[in-house]
């Protein structure tokens, strides 16, 4: 008998090898596959139940007078008679005050009843009232505001410890963080938009802007609102978007709470914000300014002009250029401008310049900004300077805002502005939804009341460098900004 012969196959050791290799790549990918899961977050439910509770949302109202129309105040032909009539078809005959309603949100940030919102949501209200996730109302009074970043701090007194959230360190972000915003948008209560951080250090056109850029979904009514980490800490407080049309487009910003926590604590401990004044006129340095002065870049900040004040005290000249501030470095104007005005008023810093090509230490002891502002007189304020009654500027004609204007409107007595009497339809103004009879209330995120204050923004704008202008647009009550290009007509 013959003994049973088998077959044993002969494998190529390569092949073995082969199989192996694509097992191991088989189970890393599913590793790096279960990593990638894990690092998007299945829901934000959990967070939102934890942070909801602090989230509220705050309505506003005034009362306004009502007019019977413009008769004898605006003559037949006049620009304004058309939108006046407007008005007065909408809303119906009449000369009774009525009280006008208006919506945000905000977030409380101590158990003891502080809240913040913007100022937008609140100027000019006489009455305000918290709305809590759980139903109840509250009524908030003012402690104080600050119209360069757009925040308020408001209190109300409640009968318990109130839940609240806490500001985290907005440094941190990083362009592609996870984030979420909560508010009451379009007036539809409490909702959530998560997104991530699209860009960091925006400016828009304010002195102090530091904003954080969010896809996250913010309308009209988010105004004040928090935007949080996916730690539950507020990291901006969303203030603005840019819209053709006045609704989320994905373009949104926040203010950053690294200047949001500086401002509240200002307003809490004294009513009132107290930057640092440094004393100068800057102006950027551009390539061929740093060539000309034997720079090597085009960091820091030229001095332009040196009034009087703690600059001009401690022997700071103009054409020095500014390095360092305080040990920091200076990249540009926007960087120390925001570098002194969050110094303490009184503190003497080192201000290290570059003159005539070496670089001097220099002690400045910084006075306080706004009592500075407050001793420069406006030059519309000049008695020989005829204000004109309207004037065309960036597509727009513009009139400043009269008693007879704010009684056709509707207006409350303590209501500043201009009064857009017409507008270019070829015109970038037009394309992003301004219309004739919309009232601007800020330039540059300052109050304007007169055509020469709306000239004066343009030109800090265009000195600053920046190619837009933010303008706060008021329509039927309900504010929203709108940016326009300084060349734009």
């Amino acid at each position: 008998m013959k003994p049973q012969q088998i077959a044993i196959p002969v494998r190529d050791p390569m092949t073995g090898l082969r199989v192996w290799s694509l097992a191991f790549v088989a189970v890393l990918l599913l590793m790096l596959q279960t990593v990638a899961a894990r690092a998007l977050p299945e829901s934000f439910a959990d967070l939102a139940d934890k942070i909801s509770p602090s989230v509220v949302n705050i309505t506003t109202s005034t009362v306004v007078a009502q007019s019977t129309g413009p008769q004898g105040v605006v003559p037949e032909g006049s620009p304004f008679e058309d939108f006046f009539r407007q008005f007065r078809e909408r809303e119906g005959e009449g000369n009774r005050a009525r009280r006008t309603s208006a919506l945000g949100s905000g977030f409380v940030i101590s158990e003891d009843g502080y809240v913040v919102t913007n100022n937008h949501v609140i100027e000019g209200s006489d009455r305000i009232t918290i709305e809590f996730f759980s139903g109840e109302e509250l009524a908030a009074e003012v402690i104080g505001t600050d119209p360069k970043t757009d925040i308020a701090l408001l209190k109300v007194e409640a009968d318990k410890p109130l839940p609240y959230v806490s500001f985290g360190d907005s440094d941190t972000a990083r362009v592609g963080d996870w984030v979420i915003a909560m508010g009451n948008p379009l007036g539809q209560g409490f909702s959530v938009s998560a997104g991530i951080v699209s860009a960091r250090n925006r400016a828009l056109s304010g002195t102090y802007d530091d904003y954080i850029q969010t896809d996250a979904a913010i309308n009209r009514g988010n105004s004040g609102g928090p935007l949080f980490n996916l730690d539950g800490d507020v990291i901006g407080v969303n203030t603005a978007i840019l819209s053709p049309n006045g609704g989320s487009i994905g373009i949104g910003f926040s203010m950053a709470s690294n200047v949001v926590t500086r401002v509240v604590d200002q307003l809490r401990d004294f009513g009132e914000t107290r930057r640092g004044w440094l004393g100068v006129r800057l102006q950027p340095i551009t390539d061929d300014m740093a060539e000309a002065l034997g720079l090597s870049s085009t960091a820091g900040a030229l001095v332009a002009d040196v009034p009087d004040g703690p600059a001009a005290d401690a022997g700071i000249q103009a054409g020095d250029v500014i390095v360092t501030f305080d040990g920091e470095d200076v990249a540009d104007i926007r960087d120390l401008t925001r570098q002194v005005g969050a110094t303490e008023v009184g503190k003497t810093v080192r201000v290290v310049v570059n003159r005539g090509g070496e670089t001097q230490t220099i002690l400045v002891t910084l006075g306080r900004r706004e009592e500075a502002e407050g001793t420069i007189p406006a030059v519309a304020q000049a008695p020989e300077v005829e204000e004109p009654a309207e004037k065309s500027l960036l597509g727009l004609t513009i009139a400043p805002l009269t008693d007879e204007m704010r009684s056709g409107m509707g207006l409350g007595a303590t209501v500043d502005g201009l009064v857009i009497t017409d507008i270019d339809d070829t015109s970038q103004a037009y394309e992003k939804g301004l219309r004739a009879g919309d009232l601007i209330t800020e330039a540059g995120q300052q109050k304007i009341t007169s055509i020469a204050d709306f000239e004066e923004q343009i030109a800090a704008a265009e000195e600053a460098g920046r190619k837009s202008l933010l303008l706060l647009i008021r329509r039927d009550g309900n504010p929203r900004f709108v940016a326009l290009a300084l060349d734009a007509e």
